[in-house]
């Protein structure tokens, strides 16, 4: 578990939130699925909501941003020390600013942005909103990570962009590493193989951490989510992809299982 009430160094993913047509419907799915309590904030925060589990705060939901047509989803926001000078970094190493840099009341500075490849991803400069104050606790997020079909270009966007270094994990079959800054793993890059169908776009992903991999995903289903990939086992947890009943997708990771001999 890691507490935190104070702003994430920059480079950290620190943040996730959804974007949804029906905010009252996702309070009603979320807070099934993960116990949260889902609390209104103030009327110049536009809808927006404050996921909180034992008291912190470790996502939010808010309506969703861009065309209809567009699909609810969650967005990644990674930490920086100066909004305005990540988003001149973005645009100089090959990606593209979407939105901002904009302040949100007197909480922070955000953007949101696109890599190389297409990947939606967010920045928060924080104020008075420092991000997760609850990490790696079921009910929270455990892992944030992107994927693209360009995956050397994409280390290089984001070194550029945030320092991070590579941590390689890759296999004859998957080509993967994590993000290291100052030698910490804080989330992954992957490419996108032979194994993902070819309409899967580039795209950050968020990892919800659950007691039961197995329960959580019947609860999905039964909340009226679906289920994109059965739960499967790995070395760091059982593991899920789900989609809310809005077709937000996320992932769900579980407790790793218990070696035997």
């Amino acid at each position: 578990m890691v507490t935190r009430d104070t702003a994430w160094p920059s480079g950290t993913p620190c943040w996730v939130d959804l974007g949804v047509d029906d905010i009252d419907r996702a309070v009603t799915f979320y807070s099934q699925l993960f116990g949260w309590d889902i609390q209104p904030g103030p009327p110049e925060a536009g809808g927006y909501r404050m996921c909180l589990k034992d008291g912190r705060p470790v996502a939010g939901i808010g309506p969703k941003q861009g065309p209809p047509e567009d699909l609810p989803a969650w967005t990644v926001y990674i930490a920086s020390d100066h909004a305005n000078e990540t988003a001149d970094t973005i645009t100089a190493a090959g990606g593209k600013v979407l939105a901002g840099p904009m302040d949100v009341m007197d909480v922070g500075r955000m953007l949101v942005a696109a890599d190389p490849a297409g990947a939606v991803f967010g920045v928060w400069q924080a104020r008075s909103h420092t991000g997760m104050q609850l990490a790696n606790e079921p009910g929270s997020v455990g892992w944030t990570e992107n994927f693209s079909r360009d995956m050397e270009g994409n280390q290089a966007f984001y070194r550029a962009v945030f320092g991070y270094e590579y941590g390689d994990m890759s296999t004859p079959e998957f080509r993967y590493a994590t993000l290291k800054l100052d030698g910490k793993e804080v989330g992954g890059i992957g490419a996108l193989g032979s194994g993902f169908p070819p309409e899967v776009a580039a795209h950050w992903s968020t990892y919800f951490l659950v007691e039961d991999t197995d329960a959580a995903v019947a609860t999905v289903s039964k909340a009226g989510g679906s289920v994109t990939r059965e739960p499967w086992d790995s070395p760091y947890g059982r593991m899920a992809v789900v989609s809310d009943d809005q077709g937000a997708v996320f992932s769900l990771m579980g407790t790793p299982p218990a070696t035997t001999g």
